[in-house]
């Protein structure tokens, strides 16, 4: 019960600088804290906005489960009266700190959530990076019992060298993003990095090129003004805020229309290596490409290519030119409907999935057309 291995807990201590080469090494290195101050687990949690993705021990796992799904992270009265004594200055809190044993019997957090997994005592170490409040969550079970006085001088000798080496973390992640992003630019690619908030992170010089009033960056938003691309825009932006940095984005490419410019598809793909670092929140690069505004290629070309019906190709030549089913339905003089199944069979002709891809198809065709007349 209780106790504090100091000698493992420097050699955990001394590996917290892996983490910033490898970001994937910081559950190792939290269950290593968390053996030595023999505790089942810890967990690493933002002062503020928690997210389930969370670096934590493997032996947290479905406790930290429970804590998301269950809306624990909503009600969590360790955080309520613990963060304020953070913000004050306190580099440990413990139990002690926040609740008497009395209120601990009375409480739901402690009776409905710790209690059916085991678990009751915890400390937290907190840390700054930048101007962000972290925390350190060690968790130990009933059977390991209470974290004592003692014990707060000890981990708080962790305070520093977690503050030095996930700022540390954020410089080095910043790094390998604007890398990423510029080695983007140097193929002509236009590329912008977001956090799983939707925050620009940063912006190549391809992509700045593209900003116009229908696409552009403001309060580090990225704002576009066609409304179904901005309900996309939205919707992977959620996705992306309550999915783990681990999962596989399945997000489907979005169309930018622009007035009279032709549209930007745009591609959103996964961040990897030292910027998936936690404290600097990378999530995701996105990819612009601009398809210039031209003239649809000819219906016979697409006929011929394809197969495609005339009243399919005169839609594709249509789409081509960066309308919207919508724009398209009411110039052909169809229903909705129609250009649907319309759509539909002109995916499966020119073996594209999505209208991003089918533009991207159909713009080089248009040159071709061009190049014919």
């Amino acid at each position: 019960m209780g106790g504090i291995d100091t000698d493992r807990l420097e050699r955990a201590r001394a590996r917290l600088g892996d983490a910033v080469v490898d970001p994937a090494v910081w559950p190792e290195i939290i269950d290593q804290i968390s053996v030595a101050v023999k505790a089942s687990g810890g967990v690493l949690l933002p002062g503020d906005v928690r997210t389930p993705d969370t670096p934590r021990s493997a032996g947290l796992d479905e406790l930290v489960k429970t804590y998301f799904e269950n809306g624990w992270h909503l009600r969590d009265l360790r955080t309520e009266r613990g963060r304020p004594l953070a913000l004050k200055g306190d580099k440990v809190i413990m139990d002690q700190d926040i609740i008497t044993a009395q209120e601990m019997r009375r409480f739901a957090f402690y009776n409905e959530f710790l209690a059916p997994q085991g678990f009751k005592w915890f400390a937290v170490v907190s840390f700054w990076v930048g101007s962000e409040l972290w925390l350190l969550s060690i968790q130990r079970t009933m059977r390991e019992g209470p974290f004592e006085a003692i014990d707060k001088r000890t981990l708080s000798q962790l305070s520093r060298p977690l503050a030095d080496v996930a700022s540390l973390c954020a410089a080095v992640g910043r790094i390998a993003l604007s890398s990423a992003t510029n080695a983007l630019n140097v193929v002509g690619q236009p590329a912008i990095a977001i956090d799983r908030f939707g925050f620009v992170l940063d912006v190549n010089y391809g992509a700045e090129a593209l900003f116009d009033a229908d696409v552009r960056v403001t309060d580090r938003r990225l704002v576009v003004g066609d409304a179904h691309a901005k309900g996309c825009l939205e919707k992977m932006v959620d996705q992306l805020r309550v999915s783990s940095d681990l999962a596989t984005l399945s997000c489907d490419q979005i169309v930018i229309r622009r007035g009279a410019k032709g549209p930007i598809i745009l591609q959103i793909l996964p961040v990897h290596g030292c910027a998936r670092t936690p404290f600097l929140g990378a999530r995701a690069l996105l990819t612009l490409t601009a398809v210039e505004a031209r003239q649809g290629p000819k219906t016979t070309l697409l006929s011929r290519i394809f197969g495609l019906t005339p009243a399919e190709a005169r839609l594709a030549s249509i789409i081509a030119e960066g309308l919207s089913l919508e724009r398209a339905a009411e110039e052909l003089e169809v229903s909705k409907a129609t250009v649907r199944n319309q759509i539909r069979a002109i995916f499966a002709k020119t073996a594209t999935h999505r209208q991003g891809e089918l533009i991207a198809v159909l713009s080089q065709l248009g040159f071709v057309s061009r190049l014919q007349d």
